[in-house]
């Protein structure tokens, strides 16, 4: 399984970007997507999910209302739309996949990590 984000970069606050990550090499439409963030000396955040289906999904307090995860089964590909960005938004962003469970907000539940890719908001 390899899982390859894109989309990150310099943006200002109140800007947007969207990112996407493709998955290769099993079926997409069996497994559940996160999305996750890390800055330097912090553990790594789960900020948004997604059922295989693309029925439900989760967001962490501070990104809801401002964050949209989403996923396309006929390119194989989870996007993470994100509004209104702040500095506390800035961080490499990852994303992760799971065939354990349908839908989860678990960090451990996921087993396979793109790269990160990053994002960095300037005022």
């Amino acid at each position: 399984v390899q899982l390859v984000e894109s989309g990150g970069g310099l943006v200002q606050v109140g800007d947007s970007l969207r990112l996407s990550c493709r998955m290769t090499g099993r079926s997409f439409n069996t497994c559940a997507f996160g999305w996750f963030r890390q800055t330097p000396g912090t553990e790594r955040e789960l900020v948004s999910s997604i059922s295989w289906t693309g029925s439900t999904t989760w967001y962490e307090d501070s990104v809801k209302g401002r964050f949209s995860i989403s996923r396309d089964n006929d390119k194989e590909t989870v996007y993470l739309e994100m509004n209104d960005l702040k500095p506390e938004d800035a961080a490499v962003y990852y994303c992760a996949a799971t065939f354990d469970y349908t839908m989860t907000n678990l960090k451990g539940a996921f087993d396979y990590w793109g790269q990160g890719t990053q994002v960095t908001v300037t005022s």
